[in-house]
């Protein structure tokens, strides 16, 4: 299955909500009931209000005195409005950014309990091993031992290096333990671990902030990237999230897990908006295969449906 198909499966439940209300408009005028309708499913769908209030106020303008006989007349205004959105979202990829920066590339990954921060940055990690990269996965989650674990096996299964504590150690002297260690061992990128946290818990933000500042005395760009993992099941409580977690330590970019079990894909397009920070991965599925770079254009077809 190719990586379009996955996409558009991944999305049905958001997508079959909003095309829903689109059909309802076909052969018959664009009533006011109708396109309340409409915003209603594009609301559920998590695109954010300021988005759904300019993809309507768009609408209405161009549909004003006519009939929408042509679901294309709907669906290329809403792709336009999206797709306008989602440029902060656009950038370049891991690798692009990886094979461009400092070495080694230090990439800190954070996130709240329960996102598959750890099984995606072991995806990551498989991905640049196939690229031609020499990666380093640092298990920098120490409250938990399983997460520890599975690293482990996740690099050996790889073939990555790998660098961990005992558990309950300091997560910031795991973490400069890592970089000293991808130093070398001549690693190109050091992808670190943390442990889940609750982003309305200071304290625990507080230490996401020592483990950056530790890595600074190591090397004073690093980390070169943070990456937010977000569940974008949660839909508007993933942006909260981002908030916080772009407040606390200076997010510079995303990936979204578990776009295949929601009705509110629209998340992707909320938070682009606001936080004007580039995604990096989307995953809709299980597989190392499902988790992709993001593209706007085919992201936004799978969502509301390919004009026709």
């Amino acid at each position: 299955m190719g990586w379009i198909q996955r996409l558009n499966e991944g999305l049905t439940r958001t997508r079959s909500a909003v095309r829903g209300s689109i059909d309802k408009l076909l052969g018959r005028t664009a009533d006011p009931a109708l396109l309340e309708e409409l915003e209603n499913a594009l609301v559920l769908s998590d695109l954010g209000a300021p988005v759904v209030k300019r993809s309507m106020d768009q609408l209405k303008q161009g549909l004003l005195g006519t009939d929408a006989s042509q679901s294309f007349t709907v669906q290329t205004v809403l792709k336009q409005t999206l797709l306008q959105a989602l440029i902060p979202a656009t950038g370049p990829t891991l690798e692009d950014l990886i094979a461009k920066g400092s070495k080694p590339f230090v990439i800190l990954a954070v996130g709240v309990n329960g996102v598959g921060k750890t099984t995606t940055l072991a995806k990551i990690a498989q991905r640049l091993v196939h690229g031609g990269f020499k990666p380093l996965l640092v298990a920098g989650d120490t409250f938990r031992a399983a997460a520890i674990d599975q690293l482990k096996i996740w690099a050996e299964r790889i073939g990555a290096e790998f660098v961990c504590h005992r558990h309950g150690a300091d997560p910031a002297a795991v973490a400069f333990d890592g970089l000293l260690a991808a130093k070398a061992r001549k690693a190109d990128v050091v992808l670190i671990d943390t442990a889940g946290r609750l982003h309305t818990k200071s304290n625990l933000m507080d230490e996401l902030r020592k483990i950056s500042r530790v890595l600074k005395q190591g090397m004073p760009e690093a980390p070169q990237e943070v990456l937010l993992v977000i569940d974008a099941t949660v839909g508007q409580n993933a942006l909260a999230q981002a908030r916080q977690f772009h407040q606390a330590v200076g997010v510079t970019g995303l990936v979204l897990t578990k776009l295949d079990g929601t009705a509110r894909g629209g998340i992707v397009v909320a938070i682009a908006d606001e936080l004007k920070l580039p995604v990096r991965l989307i995953g809709v599925g299980e597989s190392a295969e499902d988790l992709q770079d993001f593209r706007p254009e085919p992201f936004v077809d799978a969502l509301i449906g390919t004009p026709v």
